[in-house]
């Protein structure tokens, strides 16, 4: 549900991506680190944040603005619980309002259920449309309501047998999710097939607690024991926890943009260290576009990696070149293009001393509109650059995304029907260069290139027809038999602790 900041920081609308979420379970309130984790994952959502929490009955409180804005000493007494689970948010889907900040709690014959999401969930307006004819009122714009309502109906259906609902609701969803979930006392994490979204899994303090990103055990003290695997569904207990896996296809779509831009980079994702990730593709970028040129300059903060890896490979300083004031509104949210321009002079300032007289490589990790890149560019030139030359850390961004990040219509993107000269004249640099995809991959972006035709063709934007096209890319209606919760797993990677 969506993010640097990953949410924009920049006036030119950088790619958002939904939100951050945490589980706990121990033996003792969890209260605190539910707290702190969300502080720590405030880089992934800022619109609102929420918690839920068990001890003998649930209990929530969410609001908007950042963590240490919603809740007050009092709050955080009040919401004492051995069982919990947390959100922040940037919305893709539904309004930034109060009403869809999360974690969005339904009570039922069968107990209370709280839900926070991660992802965008494509056929969610289908499963909406069947739920209200069954009698479901929504009170929410969000795709995240539409989880936790289905969710509800098919323990309803299932007479309360909450392994078995979980199993069947959720290859009711299409789309990318990583949920965290408490139904009653219990806490429950769930990875969708294809692992677009992150989620990994530690232990710390007599406690077991899920994340978005392993950085929260690191600054916890807990210890990071691995990633959810794709279709993986774990229930968390104060002294272990259990696994079962979901049908899935054989390959995964993790969504790139964590590793370009909006992960931290001491987070581990998949495996692989973000900042690792970051300096290899900078390094790639040196041996794809090398310049003449004086000093590297990042473009705060996710160009640093990136800049580093290139700096290693062409044998040139890092300079701080451009200062940034972190005390400044998002400029994303500010309502007309000029302010956006203005914000982002506000945010960053050039030491002229640094880049004066200098031949510069500036390292970002994406275009989308262009309008940032361009003012930083002139910002640069009117510091006294001799030369500005633009790498970029991922591929042009041409098509939208449909799986949780908020980039939904072609004309948002610079790159789409331009060549790269007309970009590079756009951005007035004198240069410039993207990661190139690797020989032989097929971009997975062909997905969307296929969805957006079919779309069109229809004449209408349908999410519905995105939903079907994507289940049948992905192979999700080819599923295998279901296996127990109790079964205990053995070679292909499912546990029980």
């Amino acid at each position: 549900m969506a993010v640097d900041q990953a949410t924009s920081e920049r006036s030119d609308h950088r790619p958002r991506e939904k939100c951050g979420i945490i589980g706990c379970s121990g033996t003792t309130p969890v209260t605190s680190d539910l707290y702190y984790g969300l502080r720590i994952l405030q880089h992934r959502g800022q619109e609102s944040a929420g918690l839920a929490v068990y001890n003998g009955e649930m209990k929530s409180k969410r609001g908007m603005g950042l963590v240490h804005e919603v809740f007050s000493k009092e709050d955080l007494m009040d919401l004492r619980g051995n069982n919990g689970i947390g959100h922040v948010r940037y919305s893709t889907t539904g309004s930034s309002v109060l009403e869809n900040a999360q974690p969005i709690v339904v009570k039922t014959s069968y107990g209370d259920i709280a839900l926070a999401h991660n992802g965008d969930i494509a056929n969610a307006d289908e499963i909406r449309e069947e739920l209200s004819k069954k009698g479901w009122a929504f009170m929410t714009t969000s795709d995240s309501e539409v989880i936790v309502r289905l969710l509800a109906n098919e323990i309803v259906n299932f007479g309360g047998d909450v392994k078995r609902a979980l199993k069947e609701f959720t290859s009711r969803l299409v789309g990318a999710y990583s949920l965290a979930l408490m139904i009653n006392d219990t806490v429950y994490a769930v990875r969708d097939p294809l692992a677009v979204r992150p989620l990994c899994i530690g232990e710390g303090n007599g406690r077991f607690m899920i994340a978005s990103e392993s950085v929260v055990f690191d600054a916890l003290g807990f210890k990071f024991i691995r990633d959810l695997k794709p279709g993986e569904i774990v229930e968390l207990r104060p002294d272990g926890f259990d696994s079962m896996r979901l049908p899935h296809p054989n390959h995964t779509a993790h969504c790139m943009f964590e590793w370009v831009y909006f992960a931290r980079p001491d987070s581990i994702l998949d495996e692989r260290l973000v900042y690792d990730a970051r300096v290899k593709i900078g390094e790639q970028l040196a041996k794809e576009y090398p310049v003449e040129a004086d000093i590297i300059v990042p473009v705060p903060e996710s160009g640093r990696a990136q800049a580093q890896g290139y700096a290693q490979l062409a044998g040139l300083p890092v300079v701080e070149g451009l200062i940034k004031n972190r005390y400044i509104e998002r400029t994303f949210i500010m309502p007309d293009q000029q302010e956006r321009e203005i914000g982002v002079m506000l945010k960053l300032n050039p030491i002229r001393s640094a880049v004066k007289n200098k031949r510069i490589v500036l390292i970002d990790d994406s275009i989308v509109r262009g309008t940032t890149i361009r003012k930083i560019v002139q910002i640069l030139r009117q510091a006294g650059a001799k030369e500005v030359h633009v790498r970029i850390g991922c591929l042009p961004i041409r098509f939208p995304c449909y799986l949780g990040i908020d980039m939904k219509t072609r004309d948002q993107f610079i790159a789409n029907n331009r060549t790269v000269e007309e970009v590079t004249t756009f951005v007035n640099a004198d240069s410039l260069g993207y990661l190139s995809m690797a020989e032989g991959e097929t971009p997975r972006t062909l997905l969307r290139t296929d969805v957006e035709k079919a779309v069109r063709e229809a004449g209408r934007q349908s999410r519905n027809l995105v939903a079907s096209w994507t289940r049948d890319f992905l192979g999700l209606h080819r599923r295998e038999p279901i296996q127990s919760f109790d079964e205990r797993i053995s070679g292909d990677g499912q546990e029980v602790h």
